[in-house]
């Protein structure tokens, strides 16, 4: 049933991507074509499955090839188009009419704010002086964007009007202007108002985000000493000891507590390499020690201000694509060896075949690759498929669509604030239910609510959306991150044969 649930919502995305795609013509339809192409191989092995129809690895591959190839190709009957940018842009992105007057002030899922829900029109304490607020105001122009009405807000000002170009050049050609006027001083926000009306906010550069204290930093390597010890802990229960009252056997723990010291340092590096290349700071890494797991993965915050969407997906994806690749590398080795040997030979983790049911995709890789040994009672595996499995959960937990976890900021970048503060609302419901039989679901509601639950504060640019190459993998990574997490049903197992 959860299978089903999962390629029905899969299925209604990509029918709902059909219908955003279609006004676009040509170029929206190769687009949404190569979300499926992306999307198919999984949809395919997960339908056939649910079934009860097995494939191999070799054909599993095989169709990942295929549609790779077919994504590629797409992408270049896309260049070949010559498309430009106006091409994907939305009709609400260009607002060439009259606006309708009023006055109301944009909310937070707009503003520049990175806590407040809503924001209401306030008086500040400083405004911006009435010298620099007519030099602010020469920046606009009826090539760019043509403005009507100014509104005080926050220390900043509110500028509404009508966006005469694409959205992209214009905050680009204002924000040149603002710096040429005003120095480093001003930041200038192209956003949309309630009214789905592009609007501009200028703040001073005063409310940027600010830099790591040294007690923030001290305490970060705190919780990386602690995230060491407890993966090195974790290591310890799989191997049958409690390495706090057997400290000398630190040895024994080092090569499944380094693997999975690895993926959490593949995460981290991903993240902060993209992030460099965009010229973005962050925060020094934020780990949550588990013992259950050796870590739960990290927060991370932005030390300066996003460009637009694309550079917050970009960024945030990286992270956990490049940590669940090396942890579905360890896993599928780890079966592989497994399979080739550990079962007659003995391994150090004779695991009951039952675990196997508490993943989608693990049940489904150990199908595949162990074949009828998963009816066994118990299944001897090589330590990797513990590394792995692990890694996988951890990854997964961080794309949970929430907030400012990785999973929330890639909701946020492709889908928009609106829709990512449903879809944390959503997650906190559902741990709060899972609670109920899992306390690892607790803890990490928890965790959102008190410390993740806020969206990450708008880009520069905001009214430039990500392309559909983004949102398909987007789409990947969350149909994945399900994958990972929910359990099979009984019903499933059984089909599978996973238990005997």
């Amino acid at each position: 049933m959860i299978i089903i649930l999962i390629l029905l919502v899969a299925l209604g995305v990509l029918v709902w991507g059909f219908n955003r795609a279609r006004p676009y013509g040509k170029p929206g339809l190769l687009a949404w074509l190569q979300s499926v192409v992306l999307m198919a191989p999984w949809l395919l092995v997960f339908s056939l499955f649910s079934l009860g129809i097995f494939i191999n690895l070799a054909a599993i591959l095989v169709i990942l090839v295929l549609s790779t190839v077919a994504y590629i190709y797409l992408g270049n009957q896309l260049r070949a188009l010559g498309q430009d940018a106006s091409a994907f842009r939305r009709p609400s992105a260009v607002a060439s009419e009259e606006p309708s007057g009023q006055t109301e002030v944009i909310s937070s899922s707009e503003a520049p704010s990175p806590t407040s829900d809503v924001v209401k029109p306030t008086l500040a304490v400083e405004k911006i002086p009435a010298e620099d607020l007519q030099k602010i105001k020469e920046i606009f122009g009826v090539d760019t964007f043509f403005a009507i009405e100014t509104i005080p807000y926050m220390d900043g000002a509110i500028f509404k009007g009508n966006l005469r170009g694409d959205a992209a050049e214009t905050h680009q050609s204002l924000s040149a202007r603002l710096e040429e006027r005003m120095g480093d001083r001003y930041r200038l926000f192209l956003l949309n108002d309630p009214t789905e009306r592009p609007t501009v906010v200028i703040l001073p550069s005063q409310n940027d985000p600010k830099p790591t204290t040294l007690t923030q930093k001290l305490f970060a390597l705190v919780l990386a000493l602690a995230t060491l010890a407890t993966c090195l802990e974790a290591a310890g229960i799989l191997l049958g000891f409690d390495l706090s009252t057997e400290v000398a056997r630190i040895p024994e723990t080092l090569a499944i507590g380094g693997g999975l010291l690895s993926i959490l340092a593949v995460h981290e590096v991903a993240h902060r390499w993209v992030a460099r290349r965009y010229q973005v700071r962050l925060s020094p890494p934020f780990f949550l020690p588990a013992w259950q797991l050796g870590s739960l993965g990290s927060l991370v915050r932005f030390e300066s201000l996003l460009p637009n969407r694309n550079v917050l997906f970009d960024i945030s994806l990286a992270g956990p694509a490049a940590g669940g690749l090396l942890a579905f590398i360890f896993l599928i080795i780890g079966l592989s060896l497994s399979h080739q040997g550990g079962i007659q030979t003995g391994s150090l983790f004779p695991l009951q075949s039952e675990f196997f049911q508490g993943s989608i995709l693990v049940g489904t890789m150990a199908r595949i690759i162990l074949g009828e040994a998963v009816q066994q009672p118990y299944i001897e595996v090589h330590p990797l498929v513990v590394v792995g499995w692990l890694g996988l959960i951890i990854n997964a937990i961080n794309l949970m669509p929430a907030g400012q976890l990785d999973g929330g900021r890639i909701v946020q970048a492709i889908y928009g604030r609106k829709v990512a503060g449903r879809t944390t609302a959503a997650t906190l419901i559902i741990l709060g239910v899972a609670s109920l039989v899992n306390p690892l679901a607790l803890y990490w509601a928890i965790v959102i609510l008190f410390l993740q639950r806020d969206l990450e504060r708008p880009a520069l640019n905001e009214l430039t959306e990500p392309d559909d190459a983004r949102a398909a993998f987007a789409l990947l990574a969350l149909f994945l991150m399900a994958a990972t997490l929910l359990p099979l049903t009984p019903g499933l197992s059984g089909r599978l044969g996973i238990g005997g």
